[in-house]
This record gives structure tokens, sequence and C-alpha cells, in this order.
């Protein structure tokens, strides 16, 4: 019988020198540096210059790619026309995917056969530096409309991380909360082949074009076994209420056999590394905003469950709570994992059209065995096509 293995889990099916999880470190790197060491010194900007091109930017090209990513943030019209036309009950993953695919189709008009689409190199980098632009005043804008709210313009004098914050709730936010959210974004910024960027491979792979190996990415990390962990998570510390109800709220949740969301990972068997950087960041929020019965709750249920389950964290735990304390609805949680993905799903996809293979794995089928529709006459072209020797088909 076939070996099945569901959900490819332990199947290596490609490589990649995009990232990894170093086991003798339990890091992930990202290009061979620890996420931890990237998060704690650099802006998004450089981090997103490296996964696109191996190497941390020289202060020319960071400059550059400063200067690329400020012409591109405004929201064209047309595209905020297009958000407009979702439904506002409707999840703010659908204004992205929208946006996305619009996106898109304005700019391969007129490119012809769906290899011209594909692109070279050059098109294909300077496409992820225009999603990883304008992105933020999607998300942003979809938090604003939801909220009655006009939409913000973009400002020049504000670094990528800073300008989505004021995108987001028109005013300067303090430094503090600014690096926070920098970090963030660059923890959820790539993850090697997770089920997102292996969909935006699997797209690539069949010569289709970025932006519809991106939306096909935006697709499915709105499933809440993949983006969406980190709205669930605010979900359970709602449901919780405060760290005193945290033994009888799990109590209920393991003999419902509840999956506690925001723990476990398919990778990591010890523990999320990106986790205590986020938790870190987290920390500085609740002082910062005075919110110590935010910790209290975080703290409380970690310790219950791992002593329970001996699960720990991942990093959907911390960035919940965090980016709640920002301001950020729970419903735009999966939508800023977007804006900082879009890089490692680039990245991802010229490495795939680099060395292109079409994937296309096999299924074990157990099915019917065949049988035959009554009255049927086979033809006899059909007959005998299906008794040539194989080698003659």
């Amino acid at each position: 019988m076939t070996d099945i293995k569901k959900g490819l889990a332990g199947v290596v099916v490609d490589y990649t020198a995009v990232s990894k999880v170093n086991p003798e470190t339990n890091s992930l790197l990202y290009r061979g540096y620890p996420v931890h060491e990237l998060a704690a010194t650099q802006p998004f900007e450089a981090v997103a210059y490296l996964l696109w091109n191996g190497e941390l930017p020289t202060d020319a090209a960071l400059a550059d790619l400063r200067a690329t990513e400020r012409e591109n943030r405004a929201l064209p019209a047309d595209v905020k026309a297009a958000i407009d036309l979702v439904p506002l009950d409707a999840h703010p993953m659908d204004e992205v995917r929208t946006a996305a695919s619009l996106i898109g189709a304005r700019d391969l008009a007129g490119n012809g056969s769906v290899l011209e689409a594909g692109g070279s190199v050059e098109d294909n980098l300077e496409r992820s530096v225009r999603l990883f632009a304008v992105l933020p005043a999607i998300v942003a804008y979809g938090q604003r409309r939801r909220r009655g709210e006009e939409i913000v313009a973009p400002r020049d004098d504000l670094d990528y991380a800073a300008n989505f914050l004021w995108m987001t709730f028109g005013e300067e936010a303090d430094e503090l909360v600014v690096d926070a959210f920098n970090q963030s974004m660059i923890l959820y910024a790539e993850h090697s082949f997770n089920a997102s960027t292996f969909t935006a491979r699997v797209i690539t792979s069949t010569t289709s074009d970025l932006y519809s190996a991106v939306v096909g990415a935006i697709g499915a990390l709105k499933g809440a076994l993949h983006g969406g962990a980190n709205e669930a998570v605010l979900h359970i510390f709602d449901e919780i209420g405060s760290a005193e109800n945290v033994n009888a709220w799990l109590d209920t949740a393991l003999a419902e056999k509840r999956k506690i969301m925001g723990f476990g990972h398919r990778v990591y068997k010890r523990g999320d590394s990106r986790v205590p950087t986020m938790k870190a960041a987290l920390d500085a929020l609740v002082e910062h905003y005075d919110r110590p019965e935010v910790a209290a709750l975080y703290d409380t249920l970690e310790s219950e469950f791992v002593s329970r389950k001996g699960i720990y964290p991942n990093l959907d735990y911390p960035s919940g709570p965090a980016y709640n304390l920002i301001g950020f609805d729970t419903l735009t949680f999966t939508p800023l994992f977007v804006a900082a993905r879009v890089t490692g799903w680039t990245a991802h996809i010229m490495e795939q059209a680099a060395a292109n293979a079409l994937i296309r794995p096999l299924s074990e089928y157990n099915g019917p065995d065949e049988r035959h529709i009554e009255g049927y006459v086979v033809d006899a072209a059909v007959l005998a096509a299906a008794e040539r020797p194989a080698e003659a088909q």
C-alpha cells in the first residue's frame, strides 16, 4: 500500500535559500540571519530587501528601496473603489484579495500570453516592491472604512512601520509602538514552505503570474489554521475575560476537545523561536499602555496550558494581544499578516520561477472500482485505444 503523507507532513519537495529553522539552535533564519537579530536591529524595509536579494542592503540600496516604496504607498482610486464594493460585513481578507487581484489585472493588462505575464526577474522584483508598498494602505483603509472613517493619505517623511500606523489611526505613533509593530512585521515576513507560501509556489509553477500567486496565497492565509490564528487568540482572550477565569475556561475547553489556537506548531517542537522577541514587544506595550491585566491573562493561560499539555505558544499568541493594544481591530490581524508575508511570498515566487518544475503530486484513489452506465455501448475506437499497450499511447 502507498505510504500516504496527509498534509505532505515530513515531505521535502524542493530546495529553498530563503529561510530555514536551524534545529541546533531552534532559530528561524532569513537568508542565514536569525530573525530575532533582524527584528532587534533592522527596519522592515531592510528585511524585505534581504528576502528578495539574499543580502542586507547597503545604505544606498536601502535609500533606493525606501524611495520606491514611498512613491507607491498611495491607494489608487480604482482600487479604493473596488474595496468599497466589498460588503462591510465581509472579512477584510476579502478586501485584500480583491485589491491585490485588481492591482495585478491593471499591471498585466496587454501583456499577452501567460508566459509573458509571468515576467522577468526584474519585472517581478518591481511588482514585489509595489505590492509591499501599497498593502499598508489597503489594510489601513479596510479598518478605517469599517469604522466609518475617511482614508488617511500616506506621509513621505515616515518610514514603513510609522507610516502604516499613521494611515491606520491618523496620528503619529510613539517610537516604542512603532518599534513593536516593526518587529512583528519582521517576525511574520517569512517561514519556509508554509501553506500559503506553498500555494504561491504551486501557482507559480504553472507559469502563472506573480499577482495570481499572491492572490492564491492570500486565500490560503485566510484560514484559521494558518493566518487566522492570531484572530482566534483574541477571541479566546475575550471568552476568558480575566486571569481568574483561566482554569475554569481551560477545564471546559479541554473537556470539549477544543483546539486552543496560538499554541503548537508543525515545525517547532521546543517552542516557536519567534515568541520571545514578540513577547518582549508585548510586555513593552503592556507597560506603555498600562494594561497589566493583559499580561496576567496571557501569562496565566500560557502557564496552565503548557503545564497540562506540554504544548508551547507560537507567534500568534503574543502578536494578537500586541496588535489589540496598538489599536488594530481583531479582523485586521490577518491582513497585517498579509502585509508582512508578501515579502516572503514574493521571494519564493521568484525562487520558484528561477528553477521551475510544475508541482503536480499524485494521489491514491480510494473510490469505487470501475463501473458502467447501464445500456451504454462503448465506442469501438475508444475500446481499441484503451486496449493498446501503455507505451503506444
